[in-house]
């Protein structure tokens, strides 16, 4: 059964030259869409997975190989870029895309999830536990209504970090879609605190976007070293709905190309998916919604429903490099693996004589050209072409997830699609 006829909603700023979004609703799957992201630099089908580059490099794999396993788009880090080679170097390149040989779409976070991660740990870790306690600030020197103020992990030096200072970074960048600087928190901080975050999240908001709309340096407004670029506001609140509502009601009245559902998502994967549904149904209109830094394969089939288009996380490459190789439910199962994420630990001994590609329906390298008993064998040995190839097939699979997603969307039903990756 296929979705009933709906209209395509078609979202574009006539000050934002290149920027597009079509979006064809499928209602028998809630408020997911199917849609056509325009940028300068190349379209994305969505809902899709945006790989991580922290900086301006996906770890690993070349931006040659990046491309031929289907990837539409790439996230760099602000905060790191920034600190090495340090933005204007980039700009002299005329942007990331040159400087790093990517010639797709790029996404530059602000630099605000540092003040999370460095001074109370990554989402992953908030999710896997009730972190009730806070790590000693050893890197955050201070958050104040001027901004952050870090202490640079490559030299000790202090860095500030200011909504100004984020937007100019990023607009020396050159990255087609650009984030509003904002205030992270943790799961196990207070209501007091979160709504005092996001009041200043919203000033720092406000000082964002005056600061993308004024001309700097040789830049026009809304534009950065490789052209236009589209802006996205982000969702703060934590896990209370009336301040993810605040957070979207203003969100709402400001000028942006796209939004981003950021913050605390809770301390377990049930809760952070009910935060992403009122978030995201707050937020739901005719522009993009990213969701940051999340993106396993159950978290993608549970959000695309509530509305995300986009989806960016580590754990994929992340996960390469450990020697796991993400695979569909059934190799996994075949393996005697019965695991939420199907995935091979290509470490183990039971490898060691496994004759077989990592996945035969695959169409990336190691899967086309070496045994899963060779990649064991490059893992022990501790030989750097076992993270190229096992990076190579988690960023190819990753890809061949989102293509079914989006088929399944076409077609009227993601259970298909749900059955192979996630198993019955």
């Amino acid at each position: 059964m296929t979705d009933q006829k709906a209209p395509t909603t078609i979202w574009e700023d006539p000050e934002l030259p290149g920027f597009r979004f079509e979006a064809t609703p499928c209602p028998a799957h809630g408020k997911a869409r199917l849609g056509w992201l325009q940028t300068p630099h190349g379209v994305v089908e969505t809902p899709a997975f945006i790989f991580c580059g922290t900086k301006a490099n996906v770890k690993a794999v070349p931006m040659s190989s990046v491309k031929s396993t289907g990837t539409q788009i790439i996230l760099s880090n602000t905060y790191h870029l920034m600190l090495q080679p340090g933005s204007q170097i980039v700009a002299d390149h005329g942007g990331l895309h040159k400087f790093s040989g990517w010639d797709g779409p790029f996404l530059t976070d602000s630099g605000g999830f540092q003040v999370f991660s460095l001074a109370h740990g990554g989402v992953a870790d908030e999710i896997k536990s009730a972190r009730k306690t806070e790590r000693p600030k050893k890197d955050v020197l201070r958050i104040t209504e001027e901004g952050v103020a870090f202490r640079s992990y490559i030299d000790g030096s202090r860095v500030m970090l200011t909504p100004e200072s984020s937007i100019r970074v990023q607009r020396q960048l050159g990255a087609d879609i650009i984030l509003t600087f904002d205030e992270c928190t943790p799961f196990h901080v207070d209501r007091n605190y979160t709504e005092a975050s996001l009041a200043r999240t919203q000033r720092w908001t406000e000082r964002s976007i005056a600061s993308y709309l004024q001309p700097v340096d040789d830049y026009a407004p809304r534009h950065g070293s490789a052209g236009a670029q589209g802006l996205y506001g982000i969702s703060q609140g934590g896990v209370y709905p009336d301040l993810r509502k605040r957070a979207a009601e203003t969100l709402r009245t400001q000028p942006f190309f796209g939004y981003a559902v950021g913050g605390s998502l809770g301390n377990s994967k049930s809760q952070m998916y009910e935060v992403v549904e009122f978030a995201s149904e707050g937020l739901h209109c005719e522009k993009p919604i990213h969701l940051l830094g999340i993106g396993g394969i159950e978290d993608i089939f549970r959000c695309v429903p509530y509305g995300i288009d986009t989806f960016d996380c580590v754990s994929p490459t992340r996960a390469a490099r450990h020697g796991w190789a993400l695979v569909p439910a059934q190799i996994a199962a075949d393996c005697g693996v019965h695991k939420r994420e199907p995935a091979l630990n290509l470490r183990n001994a039971t490898f060691r004589h496994d004759v077989t590609p990592i996945d035969p329906d695959c169409p990336c390298e190691a899967c086309r050209t070496v045994s899963r008993s060779y990649l064991h064998h490059l893992l022990k040995a501790r030989e750097t072409l076992a993270q190229i190839l096992l990076t190579m097939h988690n960023i190819a699979t990753m890809n061949r997830v989102m293509a079914d997603v989006r088929a399944g969307l076409a077609g009227g039903s993601l259970e298909p699609a749900r059955r192979i990756w996630l198993g019955g």
